[in-house]
C-alpha cells in the first residue's frame, strides 16, 4: 500500500519557481515547451523533484519539517480519544524527506542533528495516533473518524479493530 501511495504522490502536482529558463525539455513521457527563470509552473512531483535535482527550479512548499512540528503540537492538545486531521499524504511525504535527509547527512550536506530532531518528532507523532488509533479499535463506542485519518491509518485502524473484535471474542465467547 505504501508503494502504491507513494507512486500516486508522485504523479500529483508540486509548485516549482524556475532557477533557469528551459525550452523544449523532454523528462521521461512529459514535454516542458517553456518555461522563463523565475516563472512558477505546476508540474507532475516527478518532474518537479528532477528539476529541483538538477538546481533549474526550486519547489515552492513550506519546509516538511515545520508541517510534522505543527502537527506533533496540535497532536498534543487533543484529549487522549482525539486525532486531529492530517493530509492525507502526511506520511509519504514523511518518508520522502526523512530518506531525503538521511542521504543528505550521510553525504555531509545536512546536519545529523537537524535529521534526529526531524525523525524523533516524527516518531512522537506516529505513537501518538497509534496510540489513540489502538485505544478507540478496541472501544466498544462507534466513532466516525472520517477525514481525520490517512490512508495508512484506516488501513491500521481497520486491521486493530478486527483483531481486537477477535480477541475479545475469544476471551469472553461473544465478542462484546
Amino acid at each position: 500500500m505504501l508503494e502504491r501511495r507513494e507512486r500516486e504522490y508522485m504523479f500529483g502536482a508540486a509548485k516549482v519557481k524556475m532557477r533557469s529558463s528551459v525550452e523544449n525539455l523532454e523528462v521521461g513521457d512529459f514535454k516542458i515547451e517553456k518555461l522563463a527563470e523565475g516563472e512558477t509552473a505546476d508540474l507532475p512531483r516527478w518532474v518537479a523533484d528532477e528539476l529541483a535535482g538538477l538546481n533549474l527550479a526550486e519547489l515552492v512548499e513550506e519546509p516538511f519539517e515545520v508541517e510534522v512540528y505543527r502537527a506533533l503540537s496540535r497532536e498534543k492538545m487533543m484529549g487522549p480519544l482525539q486525532l486531529s486531521s492530517i493530509p492525507q499524504d502526511f506520511y509519504v511525504r514523511m518518508r520522502r524527506r526523512v530518506s531525503r535527509l538521511d542521504d543528505g547527512s550521510a553525504a555531509g550536506r545536512i546536519r545529523k542533528e537537524d535529521v534526529d530532531k526531524l525523525k524523533s518528532a516524527s516518531y512522537d507523532l506516529i505513537g501518538m495516533r497509534l496510540s489513540k488509533l489502538l485505544s478507540l479499535s478496541s472501544s466498544s463506542t462507534s466513532t466516525s473518524l472520517g477525514e481525520k485519518l490517512t490512508p495508512e491509518e484506516a488501513a491500521f485502524f481497520a486491521l486493530s479493530q478486527s483483531l481486537s473484535k477477535e480477541w475479545k471474542a475469544g476471551l469472553l465467547g461473544d465478542g462484546k
